[in-house]
């Protein structure tokens, strides 16, 4: 191509750009199909692509044993019989994934509704963390309470036998889902124990460890934290409880009992509390918890 060519073509360019007039681009060789809406055929948009069941869709073309393979599917979220366009992921398995992966980003940077606490009856308080990115960069200062904090839980928690705890942790979208259900059948489950709950804090950019901080400005007994957990690509809604008999600062992890995976499609929210329960009620009599901690073994 001469000099004389490539102005020509610069000059067709501009013409181009100046009266709007472009050309249908071909793709690959094929017909240039601009995109349309997703609508269905009566006019309404298409489901929520992230509505799917997992356990649910099977997309191998042709499979030789399809029933034993979604009976194996049936039994776990995970990604497994997608199909395949070629060597690729097919669409429906591609945009699934993309829409989990910003679900999870979007749980991880979001915060907890201001109203959150004061809606839920709930103490506000926050660790020395001042915003979303210092709290991903500095595990450290979500583990502690400046002097403010720190009076505000002395005052309103001190010497309970027994504190509960919400911080929001790695995901808020987990505490919204299932914070208040699972608190309030931890307190009826503890009161027909004979356990009365007193007031319950709701802990800003919150780290397991504050528990220990908390432990050591209250003296209480035992201190139970629901907590958002990091999400991942099966769910963005799950929480835990991490438990510990006479936390203290420099306790050993392993000395925390957790109960995990508390989601729809996990643990339900209810259900983890009524276990939480019996759980701290377990704790109280052998004053133990983690690995100090005896359970029954059961056949």
């Amino acid at each position: 191509m001469n000099k004389e060519e490539l102005k020509t073509i610069v000059a067709q360019m501009l013409r181009e750009l100046h009266t709007g007039e472009h050309p249908e681009p071909t793709v690959k060789a094929g017909d240039y199909k601009p995109t349309q809406n997703l609508r269905t055929e009566d006019g309404g948009v298409i489901a929520d692509i992230t509505a799917v069941d997992l356990r649910k869709q099977y997309l191998v073309e042709n499979p030789k044993n399809a029933a034993a393979f979604q009976a194996l599917k049936a039994k776990t979220p995970a990604r497994l019989g997608v199909g395949r366009a070629g060597t690729r992921y097919k669409t429906a398995m591609l945009l699934r994934f993309r829409a989990d992966h910003a679900a999870a980003q979007d749980s991880v940077f979001s915060l907890v509704p201001e109203d959150f606490a004061k809606a839920n009856g709930l103490i506000p308080v926050q660790t020395e963390c001042r915003d979303k990115d210092e709290y991903l960069t500095r595990p450290d200062l979500g583990r502690r309470f400046d002097e403010q904090n720190q009076i505000v839980i002395r005052e309103t928690c001190a010497n309970q036998r027994v504190l509960l705890v919400i911080g929001d942790g790695l995901s808020s979208a987990a505490i919204e889902a299932n914070a208040i259900d699972c608190a309030s059948a931890i307190r009826q489950g503890l009161k027909a124990y004979g356990i009365e709950l007193g007031k319950s804090l709701f802990i800003k950019f919150c780290r397991v460890g504050a528990s220990d901080h908390i432990g050591d400005l209250t003296g209480c007994e035992l201190v139970c934290m629901l907590v958002g957990e990091r999400p991942g690509l099966v769910t963005n809604e799950s929480m835990s409880a991490y438990i510990t008999y006479r936390p203290h600062r420099g306790i050993s992890e392993s000395k925390r009992t957790v109960v995990s995976n508390i989601h729809r499609q996990g643990v339900s929210a209810v259900e983890a509390g009524a276990h939480i329960a019996s759980l701290i009620d377990k704790m109280l009599k052998q004053k133990a918890s983690g690995i100090d901690l005896v359970q029954e073994v059961t056949a």
